[in-house]
């Protein structure tokens, strides 16, 4: 996967940053993206569109609060299409796994800056900082967790398993 970087020097950006409880009146993922950030960032969404970008950095404890699964879905119907942070809330890990939005753990999240173009592999485990000419090492995803994700979320995965048997 290949994008560019939106980066947010904060730690423990909560579900409720993401996508404001007064906003969770309707569960059209185009409505949830029109509104995700906007109490922490008003420009979040109009920046995703104007410049492009589509990796979301953060600092540690991304998406800890409440257990709400239209955060991950705001986030990828608005754009993002990948998020790295040092640590996630574990219940925000698996509501990204289970809609196929790929989320990487990674503890040197200052050698990332928003603009950086990256060529992320989770196969390999790297990710390549095209602008910074460096190469940096992350976690690969379990297989289950990578078919998953390529599949396009839990409920597309099942289905293609279910029909194989």
């Amino acid at each position: 996967m290949k994008g560019k970087v939106l980066k947010y020097d904060q730690k423990d950006i909560n579900t409720d940053l993401i996508i404001p409880a007064r906003y969770l009146t309707s569960s059209d993922p185009n409505y949830l993206a029109e509104h995700c950030m906007e109490d922490f960032d008003k420009e979040f969404a109009k920046q995703i569109k104007e410049k492009a970008f589509s990796i979301l950095v953060a600092e540690s404890n991304f998406g800890c609060g409440s257990s709400r699964e239209q955060a991950p879905i705001a986030l990828k119907a608005g754009g993002i299409q990948c998020i790295i942070a040092p640590s996630f809330a574990r219940i925000f890990f698996r509501n990204a796994i289970n809609i196929g939005l790929p989320i990487i753990e990674m503890e040197r999240v200052e050698k990332l800056n928003t603009d950086d173009e990256l060529i992320i592999d989770v196969e390999s485990g790297f990710i390549q900082n095209v602008t910074r000419h460096e190469k940096l090492n992350i976690k690969k995803f379990p297989s289950f967790l990578a078919e998953i994700i390529q599949a396009g979320g839990l409920l597309e995965y099942a289905k293609k398993v279910i029909i194989k048997k």
